[in-house]
């Protein structure tokens, strides 16, 4: 694909310094850039790379200085991470069009409609009474369910499984691997220790704009419904059990569980490999940081939390009380250190 700076620009709804008439075909890291590419620049430690690089175009803070001489045309914006990344966002929804139509073999059950534009991929299989908006892409090896609504523009990616009764709405995407709507992780222990299962007759609901990372688990609820809301992104290798309701616009990476019924608020952060227990609740812009635990719900709004150890619960619990006074302890010390300090001068 080849577009003008110009173009570009008013896509971004920046400005242009320099040659708006350059062609861009492709899109590049600042340090990697080369004729015909088009980069960005919004960390300063990569400043040096702007005036050495080798992009036709570089898109740059309202407020970038010019240290030295550049060959590059600018384009100006308001924040260059959020520009670059609509671009690709953009390049993405360009690019993926081409693929529409139908490839055999694939099966469409029953009372199942699906709207204009879609693409349904070799191998890919859609159950009985489905219903698929415009737009819609189902790669190979796709399963959905009987009984599933997916909205306009979503993408249902190679190998992807959707479980009956999920509800997807308009622009999602399940990427490769990932299963939507399995059985959640329910078992009642009995009295001579073995575990009965219990039926997850709920269901998957997905809101507007939610990602789905490849390979990750979203369960169906026991009851009612497990529920990502609108703009929340998961990344790969996440597992979302049962009656997990995720709030608007969160984001939760690589390798993190979160325990049924847990309630994620708008806007929180969770790093890699967090852990959530069961029932726990986190209010709304909340940031765990990588490998914590939160075993107990968080009421305040903006906190930042780190830390979890497993050790011998009642020895922890003791560690735990000690812990929170230690800022009261440290000044206990000071004080008692001063005054021994004082008493011992001649």
């Amino acid at each position: 694909m080849e577009f003008t700076v110009q173009q570009i620009a008013e896509v971004l709804g920046g400005t242009v310094e320099g040659d708006a008439a350059q062609r861009v075909t492709s899109l590049a890291k600042i340090e990697e850039a080369q004729p015909g590419s088009l980069t960005f620049l919004s960390n300063a430690k990569y400043e040096p790379f702007l005036y050495e690089t080798g992009a036709s175009a570089v898109i740059v803070g309202l407020g970038q200085e010019l240290r030295q001489p550049i060959t590059a045309t600018l384009i100006r914006v308001e924040n260059p991470y959020t520009a670059f990344s609509q671009l690709l966002e953009f390049y993405a929804q360009a690019t993926r069009t081409s693929k529409r139509g139908v490839e055999q073999p694939s099966f469409i059950g029953a009372s199942s409609e699906i709207g204009p534009g879609h693409y349904r991929g070799a191998f890919s299989y859609i159950g009985d009474n489905c219903k698929l908006g415009e737009n819609v892409l189902v790669f190979p090896h796709a399963y959905i369910g009987d009984r599933v609504t997916i909205g306009a523009g979503s993408i249902i990616h190679a190998g992807a499984k959707i479980y009956p009764d999920t509800v997807i709405g308009q622009f999602c995407v399940v990427k490769a691997g990932a299963v939507v709507g399995s059985d959640g992780f329910g078992f009642a222990l009995q009295p001579d220790g073995t575990y009965k299962a219990i039926p997850q007759i709920g269901n998957v609901v997905l809101e507007d704009y939610v990602s789905i990372g490849a390979n990750a688990a979203v369960d169906c609820a026991t009851l009612g419904s497990t529920i990502i809301r609108t703009g929340s992104k998961i990344d790969n290798l996440v597992q979302l059990a049962h009656n997990v309701e995720i709030g608007r616009h969160t984001v939760i990476a690589s390798q993190t569980g979160i325990a049924g019924s847990a309630k994620i608020g708008d806007h929180c952060v969770l790093a890699g490999q967090v852990g959530m227990a069961g029932h726990v609740t986190l209010a709304n812009k909340t940031t765990v940081t990588a490998q914590s635990g939160v075993g107990k719900n968080v009421k305040q709004e903006g906190l930042i939390l780190q830390g979890s150890t497993a050790f011998d619960f009642k020895q922890n619990q003791r560690a735990q009380i000690v812990f929170r006074r230690l800022p009261e302890l440290e000044q206990r010390v000071g004080r008692l250190e001063q005054a021994k300090s004082t008493t011992e001068k001649p």
